[in-house]
């Protein structure tokens, strides 16, 4: 994989893909390679953030996206603080903002903030001088994962332009599928989203994304399919009586891949639902790079982590 550098990170702050340029993602891109590069090494690190803190502050449980935003700190040699929300003072009543503020005054440089509430991040941002980082907001975005997503495909593919990238599942409630919209469509890809219709919010092909509530449309022609987890636990539940019955229309299984492009490229952003979203045969399949988006989430999170605390320092 190839990929030119194109511009000077300038932003303090990543928020999402929406904000964003072509040319700001394939920088980050272009950066994660570079950092790709460690992951191989003997010893996994470079002095890159020495002396400098992150804080991971999640409101929501993750086990891939904090794990992997505390893995690429301490790579780039940076001190790592996790804060637990349901044992910090949030349970007393305490505001992001003031939450935010109080971290600073630890003189913190970056904050990773995963929240419920779509927008957390950018008010964190406007409230505070350290660079945050989005980890996921609501149903708003989940910018890393989408970076990590781009990378895996350019590394797999060797390119994003022109490829037919099809998002499949409950997009209504996906932030993951929102910021691939983003990021995708921006880097020249066409992007598809197939789902049962009432799991399709309205005016997301103002987006650039052609929708479709049929599997076979959405698997025709595609060159990758990003498959996302169900969200039963939320309207999910009304799209299908039960879970088989979803699989059986929307699920991923071996004998739907006989009918795709040869070589077509299968991601999940997890957690896998084995059997409702994705058959075995597929996740663990050769099509599959499911553990290469993990592992590649490191380098990505590396690079937005690097960029974010240089361009305080250069704009400051």
């Amino acid at each position: 994989m190839t990929m030119e550098k194109k511009i000077v990170w300038t932003k303090k702050d990543l928020l999402g893909l929406e904000y964003l340029s072509k040319e700001e993602i394939e920088h980050i891109l272009y950066t994660a390679q570079g950092f790709k590069e460690v992951t191989t090494r003997q010893i996994k690190k470079v002095p890159a953030l020495r002396g400098k803190t992150v804080v991971n502050l999640f409101y929501e449980p993750s086990t891939r996206t904090r794990t992997s935003f505390e893995i690429a700190a301490k790579r780039l040699s940076a001190d790592v603080v996790n804060i637990a929300v349901e044992a910090s003072s949030v349970k007393k009543g305490e505001t992001l903002i003031d939450t935010g503020r109080n971290i600073e005054a630890l003189k913190i440089d970056i904050i990773v903030v995963r929240h419920n509430c779509s927008g957390a991040p950018n008010i964190l941002a406007r409230s505070v001088g350290a660079s945050v980082v989005n980890a996921g907001d609501g149903w708003h975005e989940h910018p890393t994962q989408a970076l990590l997503d781009m990378f895996t495909l350019k590394s797999k593919l060797g390119r994003i332009e022109g490829l037919n990238v099809s998002i499949i599942g409950d997009i209504a409630h996906s932030r993951v599928a929102r910021s691939n919209i983003w990021g995708l469509t921006k880097l020249g890809a066409k992007v598809t989203v197939c789902a049962p219709k009432m799991l399709i919010p309205e005016g997301i092909e103002k987006m650039g994304a052609r929708i479709t509530d049929k599997l076979d449309e959405a698997l025709e022609g595609a060159d990758a399919i990003n498959v996302l987890r169900m969200q039963f636990e939320r309207d999910g539940a009304l799209a299908f009586p039960s879970k088989l019955e979803y699989f059986k229309q929307y699920g991923i299984t071996a004998d739907k891949l006989k009918k795709c492009k040869k070589g077509i490229v299968v991601m999940h952003p997890g957690p896998i639902n084995r059997g409702i979203e994705i058959s075995s045969e597929v996740a663990d399949g050769a099509n599959s790079v499911i553990l290469e988006q993990v592992t590649n989430g490191i380098a990505v999170r590396m690079a937005v982590l690097y960029l974010v605390a240089h361009a305080k320092k250069e704009t400051r």
